[in-house]
């Protein structure tokens, strides 16, 4: 629960600092934040939001736009506000770029709010994105050599694109790493295409043999 949180406070954090939100927008804003392959629910949202009250780096309040006689039956909104402290907590995690910045579960956060973080914090968290990435690819490589005799069609090329979506990713971490550096290098006709790790080695798409032997 404690990882789920480590992602949740940063986020809505960093929505608040825009403006104060109730829960319902909250929850929607988080959703398309972090994809909806992590999407919320109520039940993970406002504890979440209770223990960002408890300490004091948001308020909650009742919305007062909403007459009192219109919340006969119903609950109250309860609307949302960034304190002091929790302005200044929020830009500490900005300016922090350590290992945890630019983990899985972490990244697109530390990235959705790059806008409000300085090109040095924002360098050092690609470039250890980028490391982290590197060293994933060369294991995956590697597993994907060492296995590849042993494995039937459909696992190879699961394994298969598994490695060309980081192959993209950090393709796309170089280019945004060159831009936060001021360089535009050429690219060179078909950088975009992903490698082929089987050219080489004359292997076989994954399909072909069903081909053959219908």
């Amino acid at each position: 629960m404690r990882g789920r949180s480590d992602v949740l406070e940063p986020a809505i954090l960093g929505l608040l600092h825009e403006s104060p939100m109730h829960g319902y927008e909250l929850r929607k804003r988080l959703n398309l934040l972090l994809g909806s392959f992590r999407a919320l629910s109520y039940g993970s949202l406002y504890p979440c939001l209770k223990s960002l009250v408890v300490r004091g780096w948001i308020t909650g309040d009742e919305s007062p736009t909403v007459p009192p006689h219109a919340l006969t039956g119903r609950r109250a909104r309860i609307v949302y506000t960034l304190t002091a402290a929790g302005t200044e907590h929020f830009r500490q995690i900005l300016a922090s770029s350590g290992p945890a910045a630019w983990e899985d579960e972490n990244f697109d956060v530390r990235f959705a709010f790059f806008g409000q973080t300085d090109v040095e914090t924002r360098l050092r968290i690609l470039e250890g994105r980028r490391s982290r990435l590197t060293e994933r690819l060369e294991t995956i490589r590697q597993s994907y050599h060492r296995t590849r005799e042993r494995m039937d069609e459909y696992t190879l090329e699961l394994q298969r694109h598994g490695l060309e979506q980081v192959e993209r990713e950090v393709r796309w971490l170089d280019g945004l790493i060159d831009n936060e550096r001021g360089v535009r290098p050429a690219r060179p006709t078909g950088t975009d295409r992903p490698v082929d790790v089987d050219t080489a080695e004359g292997a076989r798409r994954p399909g072909s043999e069903l081909k053959e032997r219908g």
